[in-house]
């Protein structure tokens, strides 16, 4: 799996989680509705650490908890 991938399915899965939809979270987190869609349906290939902490801080979880993840163990190494 690659990492943009995983991202998207681990953001997916704590809506699930905290029983958010994906307006929830942004309301949540202080981002933008269009920016989160983007990430979750491929339009934006980079989220950035700034985006993943204010999930993180609106979830009130750290960086760590949010890569705990089965999804990132066997990351595909990305060449381009």
């Amino acid at each position: 799996m690659r990492s943009k991938e995983a991202l998207r399915l681990r953001i997916l899965e704590l809506c699930d989680t905290h029983n958010l939809t994906l307006n929830g979270l942004c309301a949540i987190c202080g981002i933008t509705q269009s920016t989160l869609n983007n990430l979750i349906r491929g339009r934006n290939n980079s989220l950035t650490v700034s985006t993943v902490q204010k999930i993180c801080d609106g979830l009130d979880m750290n960086l760590p908890e949010f890569f705990d993840s089965d999804l990132f163990r066997n990351i595909e190494q990305e060449i381009q």
